[in-house]
């Protein structure tokens, strides 16, 4: 019975001990290596103090060992942390912080990076995957030695289905990422849900192109664990180019494909897939953002033995709704986000919170097993990201405030309309604009910001920004982007940054960020 994340990699290892668990670069582990890898990392950190609910960092660019972390820190009984191995070491040093992170897998590679988190304030006392000679702050363990720890039989850690599994932090609106507890319960809903949806199986081989920290994640790594599938690891810097992608997907015959719109519109338009065999690709699955019509009619077209699913759901919920595209859309109206997924409830609101008819416009709540624990550290934030319903006197039912506005329509299908509040989804990232202008604020000639969302044309949001300058001071642009980029992750930083006397202002004496988006669409359009 898998009632844990990790159960499911043992449980491959004993019934396809030589499948293929995940590849990397012409490199792989079987289901059997992948247990006796994770086996001794679970040993080594259980060795150094880990313990059942304490959180473990992960700052690895992807590989094999990004994989082994994530398994061996659930197999301890704690939860992984990943961190972008790209965002500003400040940002890192707070998750660290907030998150009371002392154990950290990482690499030789990355220890600069680290000594700068450390002396940002980050605490950490072991660092794993890293040699002695190259970490003086705190103490090191190689991989090699790593992998060489002997390890008869782990103990019981004593782990259940409700114990915190992963930490995924996203953009704050305060201007500091929050992070957002998801247990083994939560995690393995979904990931069984998705492997019994898309048919996995042994054969199947799933494209990891999401990073560790973003959500997408989850579903590469965990239903192809459950399945006894392979999971193929797409190196960063693939990411980038998209005919290297379409490359990769037909060298390593990728079965199941998911990521944001924005990689598959980049391959539809530079990727020559017209050139490559993708007879192994069974299922194409994207997440994430909206997919412009106009651009998966022509994917569809250009690969009609391949079938399409939308798949929708805030990071709070894992995902919580599809849509599978069985024709090719006659508009260019966009596709629904689909019908709620088997064993959760959707539930539409109004402001009052109380529920609307089926064609009314609301907000989406979502209660069920694939929803987060909670916020870490955020007791008054998870108040009031659910919602009660009283069923009885001492009992209520719990929905997570997805903060999107949906229409039900009359075939069952959702549509997404946009948020509710102040938060944009770019190239499949989630940003509050909050934070942005937070970052902008705390550079000392700024007197006030105000960030919106210009449509960049591919099925995604550039970010724009307009700033007031102090007394009228001589402002660097460049000083201030690089200011700002020491805050903020590079998918959060504006495209533009331009400065104005004074802001266009609401009936209440708030910036009008919709009147702003507004002049820079008509600037945009007339150019």
């Amino acid at each position: 019975m898998v009632y844990l994340l990790h159960q499911a990699v043992d449980n491959a290892a004993e019934k396809f001990p030589e499948n293929e668990a995940v590849r990397f670069s012409g490199r792989s582990l079987t289901y059997a290596e992948l247990k006796q890898r994770t086996d001794r990392l679970a040993a080594v950190l259980i060795e150094r103090g880990v313990s059942r609910g304490d959180r473990v960092g992960i700052y690895l660019k992807k590989s094999l060992e990004s994989i082994v972390a994530i398994y061996g820190i659930l197999k301890a009984g704690a939860a992984y942390v990943p961190l972008d191995p790209f965002a500003p070491t400040a940002r890192l040093s707070f998750v660290l912080r907030d998150c009371d992170v002392h154990h950290l897998i990482t690499t030789d590679d990355q220890m600069p990076f680290v000594v700068e988190m450390m002396e940002q304030g980050a605490e950490l006392e072991h660092l794993i995957g890293v040699s002695s000679e190259n970490a003086a702050l705190a103490e090191a363990i190689a991989w090699e030695e790593v992998y060489a720890t002997p390890v008869d039989s782990l103990p019981n850690v004593g782990t259940i289905e409700q114990d915190l599994a992963y930490i995924l932090y996203t953009s704050g609106s305060t201007g500091d990422p929050k992070g957002i507890m998801h247990t083994h319960r939560s995690g393995l809903s979904f990931a069984q849900w998705a492997a019994e949806t898309y048919g996995l199986q042994p054969e199947d081989r799933l494209s990891n192109h999401a990073p560790l920290h973003f959500d997408l994640s989850t579903f590469d790594i965990f239903a192809a664990s459950l399945a006894g599938a392979t999971t193929v690891v797409i190196p960063e810097p693939l990411t980038k180019f998209p005919a290297s992608l379409s490359r990769l997907i037909e060298s390593e015959k990728i079965t199941v494909w998911y990521s944001v719109p924005f990689a598959l519109i980049q391959m539809l338009l530079r990727g020559g897939i017209e050139q490559r065999d993708f007879s192994s690709l069974r299922w194409l699955l994207f997440a994430g953002e909206v997919f412009p019509t106009k651009h998966l009619r022509q994917l569809m077209s250009k690969l009609p033995n391949v079938k399409f699913s939308n798949l929708y759901g805030p990071t709070e919920t894992n995902v919580c709704t599809y849509y599978h595209v069985e024709t090719l859309p006659d508009t260019d109206e966009p596709i629904p986000i689909g019908i709620v997924c088997e064993n959760a409830e959707a539930l539409v609101v109004d402001a009052d919170d109380q529920p609307v008819s089926r064609g009314e416009v609301g907000e989406l709540l979502i209660r069920g097993p694939i929803v987060m624990r909670g916020y870490w550290a955020q007791p008054e934030k998870t108040e009031r990201g659910f919602f009660k319903r009283k069923v009885f006197d001492y009992l209520e039912d719990i929905f997570y405030r997805t903060g999107d506005l949906v229409q039900q329509q009359e075939d069952g299908n959702f549509k997404y309309l946009g948020r509710k509040d102040h938060q944009i989804k770019t190239r499949g990232y989630r940003v509050e604009l909050g934070e942005i202008e937070t970052a902008l604020v705390s550079y000392e000639l700024v007197e006030e910001a105000a960030v919106y969302p210009i449509p960049d044309g591919q099925g995604s949001n550039l970010i724009e920004a307009a700033i007031t300058v102090k007394n009228g001071a001589d402002i660097s642009i460049e000083q201030l982007e690089e200011h700002i980029a020491k805050r903020l992750p590079s998918y959060a930083m504006p495209a533009n940054i331009i400065i104005t006397d004074s802001f266009p202002r609401t009936s209440t004496g708030k910036i009008n960020r919709r009147e702003l988006q507004s002049q820079a669409l008509a600037q945009t359009e007339g150019l």
